[in-house]
């Protein structure tokens, strides 16, 4: 056996892996670790830089700021309990049903992944505001700002995500539980409950937490359809923007990230847990024919899904009207020239967001091969640090930039600039991208690596021809997932945009302040649009990659 271990050992140069880890923790260390320690410190000092906890006590002198502390959590716990709900039956209805037109339900849980969250909120104002399209055709009294209307823009922003993750546990239920159940005698009911619901337990929770999470930082919906109902994440944004005061801001900030990271760190827990199930699930369940199942199921995807479609649908016809409210004309007039800064917001969002995706896949691919080589003294320490960005709220990440960026030697090229905004972004999302590459890295076998060191290659030929080659569709979801991402994000650039760098998503939120809602309709259809033809080309890349490894 030592004989196997041996020429491993020394085919695999540490040397090489030092060079691949170097840059990317240090792009961790400078553009993450960095910023964070800012927002600490900026919350536990005076204006002279003196030590003190008074800004913790300013947060009780306010009575605002508790009552937006309790509103979060309930809009978080309402949400989370709403989102599990529709997405577990949601998941139900595409691996656990004969239901036809399911390409239907995966079209409509598209959707809300390719617009940022306000794009929902805006078309909940559209439909079902005050002068909503609703109240218009109808006459009847509307008013979605408030508890309900995050409620609902929040639910349906975070289904689509409950369902990836409770998908893939039902994937990995294999249909030999099952067929023991039913053997026994046990009923379709007690199929689900005794079979079903254990094995999805755990991506129940990380599920639950994701939302929790992201409901709790959430700005954009806040920011269009929270009215009065004032969250943490709008009184963060009160403070710096409206008051400058960026030490109550970090104080709030790191308030907003206690719970943060405790939701992320149960539900990774959780995860852990669901992955450490069967490796090879063996053969998949075809559901047996059931009329009733299928239809409870199709009339909840229904209830779920039709209010997806109608706020997005809403949008684009907002979009192509010439005044909303008042002037309800068709007209592309939004498109070829009503729109303030015309494609200049588009064009920076397009760009930011493919230098964002350039440099992130090329670092964590980097990272992701070094830890393939390095020691699990070294490995396990730089996996956490990788994957911590997924408890870090975008805005208190972006409030770190703020803090950390607008002064300094960096100040004068880099504030203000598109790769700030980029950088904002790639470690903002950093954890996910992170994963999925981890993901595609496990697919690349041991054996081939030590093939190609063994002959003479080093690690750039290591990477080359062993590692790329299996890696290459991780690369490309990767690629995808930060370009996608980073189009549609709010919460983390909004402190970093500046008069001369206007981004698409900020100018929706911007124009939606001062009443121009058909302009910010039309805008926001443009990044609709760029996300579904990024999320086509990426469809389509890996499937000519897949028709070439079996052509190979």
């Amino acid at each position: 056996m030592s004989s196997v271990v041996a020429p491993r050992a020394i085919a695999r140069p540490r040397f090489g892996a030092a060079l691949l880890l170097a840059l990317p923790l240090l792009g961790l260390l400078l553009f993450f670790v960095h910023p964070l320690l800012t927002v600490l410190w900026r919350s536990v000092t005076d204006a002279n830089g003196a030590f003190t906890l008074a800004n913790y006590g300013r947060l009780l002198d306010d009575p605002g700021l508790p009552r937006a502390a309790l509103r979060s959590l309930s809009i978080g716990v309402a949400t989370t309990f709403t989102t599990m709900a529709f997405g577990l039956c949601l998941a139900m209805t595409l691996h656990r049903s004969r239901l036809r037109g399911k390409f239907l339900i995966r079209g409509a849980l598209l959707l809300p992944m390719l617009a940022p969250s306000l794009v929902l909120g805006l078309g909940l104002v559209c439909l079902l505001g005050r002068n909503g399209l609703v109240h218009r055709l109808t006459g009847i009294p509307t008013d979605i700002y408030g508890f309900w209307g995050l409620l609902i823009a929040n639910t349906l922003y975070g289904l689509p995500q409950v369902v990836i993750i409770v998908s893939a546990a039902l994937e990995r239920t294999p249909a030999r539980h099952y067929d023991a159940a039913a053997s026994m005698g046990a009923t379709p009911w007690r199929q689900f409950i005794d079979v079903t619901l254990p094995r999805l337990r755990f991506a129940l929770l990380a599920a639950a937490f994701l939302v929790f999470t992201e409901t709790l930082t959430d700005f954009g919906s806040a920011v269009v359809v929270g009215g009065s109902y004032r969250v943490l994440a709008m009184e963060i944004y009160s403070e710096v923007v409206g008051q400058l005061d960026f030490a109550m801001g970090a104080t709030l900030g790191v308030v907003l990230l206690a719970p943060a990271l405790l939701s992320v760190w149960l539900g990774r827990l959780a995860k852990r847990r669901q992955d450490s199930g069967d490796a090879s699930p063996g053969r998949a369940l075809v559901p047996e024919h059931h009329p009733l199942r299928d239809a409870v199921l199709g009339t909840v995807a229904a209830i779920a899904l039709l209010p997806v479609v109608a706020v997005v649908g809403t949008v684009a016809y907002v979009s192509a009207v010439k005044l909303w409210p008042y002037d309800r004309t068709l007209t592309l007039a939004n498109y070829t020239g009503g729109m303030p800064d015309g494609y200049g917001p588009v064009a920076t969002s397009l760009g930011v967001s493919l230098l964002a995706a350039v440099v992130g896949v090329v670092m964590i691919f980097a990272l992701s091969a070094g830890l393939r080589r390095a020691s699990p003294r070294i490995a396990r320490p730089l996996q956490v640090l990788a994957s911590l960005p997924a408890a870090v709220p975008g805005m208190v990440l972006g409030l770190g930039y703020v803090l950390t960026f607008n002064h300094g030697a960096l100040s004068g090229w880099f504030y203000g600039s598109a790769a700030i905004v980029a950088a904002c972004s790639l470690y903002h999302y950093h954890a996910q991208a992170f994963l999925t590459m981890q993901t595609g890295m496990r697919q690349v076998p041991d054996a081939l690596e030590d093939a190609v060191a063994s002959f003479g290659g080093d690690t750039r030929h290591v990477l080359r021809d062993a590692v790329l080659p299996f890696a290459m569709p991780a690369a490309i979801s990767t690629f995808f997932y930060l370009f996608m991402r980073s189009l549609v994000t709010l919460s983390g650039v909004i402190f970093l945009v500046t008069p001369g760098l206007g981004l698409a998503s900020v100018a929706v939120m911007r124009l939606d302040e001062n009443g121009f809602l058909a302009q910010a309709a039309a805008y926001a259809m443009c990044v609709v649009v760029a996300g579904a033809l990024a999320l086509g080309a990426m469809r389509l890349l890996l499937h000519v990659l897949k028709d070439r490894r079996h052509v190979a």
